[in-house]
């Protein structure tokens, strides 16, 4: 775990980030000689030192690990020509990617700065400071602290727990956890959180509706590990309990417009309980990157960028949605043709000439009224969970383990977004139709592989079924209708006609393997034990 080590970041350093990020609430004065022992004195340090958490300790996870592994690697979306991304389409994923290196340092770096703040707030804060505002703020990071826990297992299993940086610098060589331990330890911070956290905050804070919709989607998740075809009945409850109080009691609602949820006037609105909290004009490295990657043209980008015209959705993505679903497809990818007049609005407007990613592409500065916003400082809060998940999370678990529910509540919820879309309620739940709307309605925000990871701990042959489909020519009389799933396609708008592209990567057919990631090289090199069986936590 040498570069875990390597990454722990001093608090100070931390400190002086905050200083730089211009959203109201992390406005304060240029902070110099800061210590530990000078700095946590009181009530508005504390809300100083969690700020950071938000943003720039993610940066390099939402750079392009977000939409590599969570929409790249589920199928939904393709880039032939980067490397590191193929090798997450084909399934050829090296230890040397990358992609898996950022993220899994950016998820080590964010649990580091968690765990500094903690042992600062127990050992240096004064009694002065309110009891309240301590079980506040340890609220918020170990909802942080558990986020990152909760991408590491679903993406990697069994990984080490880190809790005290100090003994990780003293002995880097320390061993992979049970992943039924892993897990166990996200539960604890989140159920923390849940008691300590606010029911409301500023906007952009972590509440506890927050915790209790995470808690609810990680019980979810759980519910399937180590199960053979069914889940565990206890941890769905669990998860029904926390989705249920969040979709009932938190006095929260859908935004009216599934369109506006991308667009950065409605940041933070009450949908969203959990969004990276992006500043523009930040340092390279320290803010939302995404739009200058994935637009797929410059003059979406304030100072260049919009390298993103060979990334676009796959033809096994679009063929998801109905005509009737054009409000969220147009909100999620272009087709050639669509209009959208909020995109470089001073040059009237933006025409996509050809399939490429919609979501998280917001425009330049002054489409933005931010006049520091810049190449590499999107101010778009994209948002890990949003009301819309908890809502599907609740109808999922109500489901159960059951083949189909006319349950009153999961059909409310589930309604609820399918309404919000505008597209036709239903009057029946089953797993595909879950999965389907879930792939929509989330679809380029990361969540897909993670619903495929869901099902592949208690029904792996579905999960591998369900990416096997995507790799397997059409089987149609007509050969200009036998083509790959995973393939982009072009869109002739005088026709309305879809046709894929020839997708000639090799790509290795699905295993229950391929839904764990490979350690990154440097850090099997670094700590060996990495490479052990997991041990006990607890």
């Amino acid at each position: 775990m040498k570069r875990i080590k390597i990454n722990i970041v001093l608090l100070v350093i931390g400190i002086i980030m905050i200083s730089s990020c211009k959203k109201d609430y992390l406005n304060r004065p240029p902070l110099t000689g800061i210590t530990t022992d000078n700095f946590y004195k009181s009530g508005s340090d504390l809300r100083l030192a969690t700020a950071t958490l938000y943003a720039q300790p993610w940066a390099t996870w939402n750079n392009f690990p977000l939409l590599g592994m969570g929409d790249i690697m589920s199928g939904n979306m393709l880039q032939p020509y980067n490397a590191d991304l193929v090798q997450l389409t084909t399934f050829s994923i090296t230890p040397q990617n990358g992609t898996l290196t950022s993220a899994w340092q950016s998820f080590f770096n964010v649990i580091a700065h968690c765990n500094i703040n903690i042992k600062a707030i127990k050992t240096k804060m004064p009694d002065s400071v309110a009891v309240k505002s301590k079980t506040s703020a340890l609220g918020e990071i170990r909802f942080i602290r558990a986020t990152s826990y909760f991408y590491l297992a679903q993406l990697w299993g069994p990984v080490p727990i880190v809790e005290d940086n100090d003994k990780l610098i003293a002995n880097p060589l320390v061993p992979r956890h049970k992943l039924e331990d892993v897990y166990k330890f996200i539960i604890n911070d989140l159920r923390y959180a849940v008691a300590n956290l606010p029911r409301t905050d500023q906007p952009g804070r972590v509440t506890t509706w927050s915790a209790q919709g995470m808690l609810a989607k990680v019980y979810l998740t759980r519910a399937g590990l180590n199960q053979k075809g069914s889940r565990n009945q206890s941890d769905l409850d669990s998860a029904a309990y926390y989705a249920g109080n969040v979709c009932k009691t938190s006095g929260l609602s859908l935004l009216p417009s599934y369109y506006n949820l991308f667009r950065t006037q409605y940041n933070d609105n009450s949908e969203s309980l959990f969004a990276y909290q992006w500043a523009p004009g930040v340092p390279y490295g320290q803010g939302n990157s995404i739009q200058a990657q994935f637009a797929p043209s410059g003059s979406l980008v304030t100072g260049g960028g919009g390298w993103g015209g060979a990334i676009g959705p796959t033809i096994d993505l679009a063929n998801q949605y109905t005509a009737q679903d054009s409000v969220r497809r147009k909100a999620t990818f272009m087709l050639t043709g669509d209009k959208y007049p909020e995109l470089n609005a001073a040059g009237g407007g933006y025409t996509a000439t050809g399939v490429n990613v919609k979501k998280h592409i917001v425009g330049t500065a002054a489409d933005n009224n931010s006049p520091t916003m810049d190449l590499w400082s999107s101010i778009e809060h994209n948002t890990v969970l949003r009301l819309a998940d908890v809502y599907l999370i609740y109808a999922e678990a109500l489901l159960g383990n059951n083949a189909s529910t006319t349950n009153t509540d999961a059909l409310l919820y589930f309604n609820q977004v399918r309404s919000r879309a505008g597209v036709d309620v239903v009057t029946q739940l089953t797993p595909d139709i879950i999965m389907k709307e879930r792939r929509i309605e989330l679809a380029f925000e990361g969540q897909y592989w993670f619903d495929l990871v869901r099902l592949s701990y208690y029904d792996p042959n579905k999960a591998i079924s369900i990416i096997s489909k995507q790799i397997t020519l059409t089987n149609d009389p007509d050969p200009n209708n036998r083509y790959v799933p995973r393939s982009q396609f072009s869109y002739d708008p005088a026709t309305g006609v879809k046709k894929a592209s020839n997708n000639s990567l090799i790509i290795t057919p699905p295993t229950v393997n391929t839904f764990t990631l490979p350690i990154p090289a440097n850090e099997q090199t670094a700590d060996p034990k990495l490479l052990e069986a997991p041990v006990p936590y607890y």
